[in-house]
């Protein structure tokens, strides 16, 4: 690689994405010392439309993709322009005759370097192109657990799992490897790999898709665990385990009483339904999991609360109509369990994982253990004056207040 001046290399790298003629595809990962673009990466490419060839852009955050395209008579300049200027830290520009990557050093330096095509490659303008998928349809994996057929295509009726469990992987990709590089989650080994648990495991899709993305796909050392209160699972996935070869145990028991030893390092809670998910983390703060990622399913006991009690002033209105009453439900049980974990030293994300199109239970919470519990301060006052005002009482909380004693008795003095 080559230094050059920062701006020059970018003005390189804005030349290529203008050209609608020769650009293949561009990439833009990473970020500067000391800064953070607003984006996780971002991918380019001309595509051709009915309204004729436009730049489509790609933005990936923490959860998802977001596409836009875009005509080089309307905005294209300014987004493109925009881009360049996000502290991005690497750069690869593919085009139909070179290669191009750019890297930006802690100086604020680039190196460039280019490589000259052998042929010529030919330029797909096609705008529906195949997704590249983190587990291929015919995965041994997703044909043991019955989403996909016995040739490798995924069922018909099955489509929507497969999306599913596509979209939990990529999240809990990105938040393992973010957790690992702030330090929040340990760096496995194959001597102590990365302890996994999916509580509620039912047939163990999630574990046995996890455990094989992360260790087939992104070679990390994993041990997952699955729990689940029927020993009808337990041993059908104890089956397909060894049929797999996967490094696998379940346990069976409730969530609430499963027993595992060492800790898990991350805890998995795909649709828990109602106070099964607080039980699950419950159990992640009991065992001081370092990450958590909890899908909810109903939440009836909130719901269930908000008809008995009183709707304070001046919100009678979000409580009036049964259907809204159930949606607010979702959203007050979901902001609180997000406070509660907080309060017990947790970075807390609550995110969309799936779009509602395939499932309506599509919200997440993300916790990230980043340091110890919160005595006061305005995460504490914020949560007693929400569960005052409603005159509600948080199942989580209660479950909590049996593991931390003093704080506790301040929750439930509030209750």
């Amino acid at each position: 690689m080559a230094a050059e001046p920062l701006l020059r290399a970018l003005m390189r790298v804005r030349t290529a994405l203008l050209d609608d003629t020769t650009l293949v595809r561009a990439v833009a990962s990473g970020r500067r010392k000391g800064e953070t673009p607003a984006w996780k990466r971002v991918e380019l490419r001309w595509v051709d439309l009915k309204a004729g060839r436009h730049l489509q852009v790609v933005r990936y955050d923490e959860t998802q993709a977001h596409t836009s395209n875009h005509a080089a008579d309307g905005d294209l300049r300014e987004v493109v322009d925009a881009l360049l200027d996000e502290p991005f830290g690497n750069w690869h520009v593919e085009t139909a005759t070179e290669q191009m990557q750019v890297r930006v050093t802690k100086k604020l330096e680039a190196m460039v370097n280019v490589t000259a095509r052998t042929e010529p490659v030919e330029v797909e303008r096609s705008h529906d192109q195949a997704k590249e998928r983190l587990l291929p349809e015919d995965d041994p994996v997703l044909v043991a657990v019955g989403i996909s057929t016995a040739e490798g295509k995924v069922k018909p009726s099955r489509q929507a799992k497969y999306r599913q469990v596509e979209e939990f992987l990529r999240l809990l990709d990105a938040s393992i490897s973010d957790a690992i590089r702030k330090k929040a989650l340990r760096q496995p080994s194959k001597a102590d790999p990365l302890r996994i648990v999916d509580l509620g495991c039912g047939n163990a899709y999630l574990t046995f898709a996890a455990q094989r993305y992360l260790t087939h796909v992104r070679k990390l050392p994993v041990h997952v665990t699955g729990v689940d209160v029927k020993q009808q699972s337990a041993d059908h996935n104890s089956g397909v385990a060894a049929e797999l070869g996967i490094d696998a145990d379940f346990v069976v028991g409730s969530i609430a009483d499963a027993v595992l030893d060492p800790a898990p390092d991350v805890v998995l809670a795909l649709h828990a339904c109602d106070t099964a998910t607080d039980e699950a983390l419950h159990r992640a703060v009991e065992w001081g999991a370092s990450l958590v990622l909890a899908a909810p399913c109903c939440h009836h006991d909130i719901a269930a609360q908000l008809r008995k009690a009183r709707t304070p002033a001046p919100y009678a209105a979000l409580t009036r109509h049964g259907i809204l009453r159930e949606r607010f439900a979702d959203t007050l049980t979901d902001a609180l369990r997000a406070s509660l974990l907080r309060l017990e030293g947790y970075k807390v994300d609550v995110v969309e994982f799936v779009e509602s199109a395939h499932t309506p239970r599509n919200t997440l919470l993300r916790a990230t253990r980043t340091g110890g519990k919160v005595k006061g301060g305005g995460v504490r006052k914020e949560y007693e004056e929400l569960v005052t005002t409603w005159g509600i009482s948080p199942r989580l909380a209660e479950l909590l207040d049996e593991r931390v004693g003093g704080d506790g008795e301040a929750l439930r003095q509030v209750e």
